[in-house]
């Protein structure tokens, strides 16, 4: 049977993928020779040996070949499991023929290094800069790693690999123009999962609170970081939400203005007209207009639109926009009149 890969890696037969890396990642920090400067030579080896075994037992093909002809057979000339001969009998093979499997065992650091993420991770677990690690450090390997260096490590997750972080959850906040102009508090109710120190999860519920400044805008986001559901190797999700602008009756925004439509006759157009607002936060306006108003009038009061977020001592403007009604039709009598009015 020649070496016995699994009283290396200290597992039974019916050792899952599980088992196997748990017992790797054991036995390759304890033996690692970076670990060992004492008896490195002895550390080698083992190193050597279980970075081996591991590396049969983890891939199922050579896993199957050792089970079935032993180290022997594994390092020899034998075909791979599916490449049997007639009816399905398993041979040995000389030769270099198609069907031969050979097996030549990977570098130890390189297989420590994938699984680990680092060929030596030791120098870096004390903070990563110089003096720290085990090469060129005076710090002792007991200050460093304590009695449970097994805990740094996440279960078959490389040391170097931290957390992945849920994508945001987004929710519209819908807000009417008043309160984007004026501002506002909302306070939102929500329900989520947290962990407790088990990790096991229960459902709770918390009151956020979003101020709404004077002058935010539709698209705003409002983060509240970490705040969805706890789950074992994620950090929880951002809850975001998106401020959303209601119609208004009256007025639309664009941009930090403000713009009314106000519909006038022809009559109104030629010979003047006044506007008479209420504005967002309850004034009364008067504006009168004594210009002769046409089709693509605008009417701009200054300082009376939506406050600027960085600076709501500052506003922008108001335009008035004017949809003039003409009339349908006119009799003779009312056409000459107009001509004689009109006339240059």
């Amino acid at each position: 049977m020649g070496v016995d890969y699994y009283k290396i890696l200290q597992v039974d037969k019916n050792a899952k993928d599980d088992d196997l890396k748990k017992a790797y990642r054991k036995l390759a920090m304890k033996w690692h020779p970076d670990k060992n400067p004492n008896n490195k030579k002895e550390a080698e080896a083992k190193f050597k040996q279980i970075s081996e075994a591991y590396e049969v037992l983890s891939d199922p093909q050579k896993r199957a070949i050792y089970d079935q002809y032993g180290e022997e057979g594994l390092k020899g000339q034998v075909p791979s499991p599916d490449a049997g001969g007639p009816g399905g009998a398993t041979f040995f093979q000389t030769g270099d023929g198609p069907n031969v499997f050979r097996f030549n065992p990977r570098d130890a650091n390189d297989i420590f290094s994938e699984f680990f993420g680092s060929s030596s991770p030791f120098g870096r677990m004390g903070g990563g800069g110089p003096g720290l690690g085990m090469r060129g450090g005076s710090r002792t390997f007991g200050g460093m790693f304590g009695d449970d260096i097994f805990s740094s490590f996440g279960e078959g997750r490389p040391m170097n690999q931290a957390p992945r972080k849920a994508p945001p959850i987004e929710n519209t906040l819908p807000c009417s123009l008043e309160e984007l102009y004026k501002g506002t508090i909302k306070k939102m109710k929500i329900s989520r999962e947290i962990a407790d120190a088990s990790g096991k999860t229960l459902p709770v519920q918390e009151i956020l609170t979003i101020d709404i400044k004077p002058g935010w805008k539709k698209g705003t986001k409002i983060t509240f970081p970490e705040k969805g559901n706890e789950q074992p190797n994620v950090i929880p999700a951002d809850l975001v939400f998106i401020i959303d602008e209601k119609p208004h009756s009256t007025f639309t925004r664009e941009g930090n203005d403000l713009v009314v439509m106000q519909k006038i006759s022809l009559a109104e157009a030629l010979t003047g007209y006044t506007v008479h607002l209420t504005t967002l936060d309850g004034r009364s306006l008067t504006i009168p207009i004594t210009n002769v108003i046409h089709p693509n009038y605008e009417e701009v009061v200054l300082r009376e639109g939506m406050p600027i977020p960085k600076d709501p001592s500052k506003r922008g403007n108001l335009r008035i926009k004017f949809n003039i009604k003409f009339p349908t039709r006119l009799t003779a009598e009312q056409k000459s009149g107009i001509k004689k009015l009109l006339a240059p």
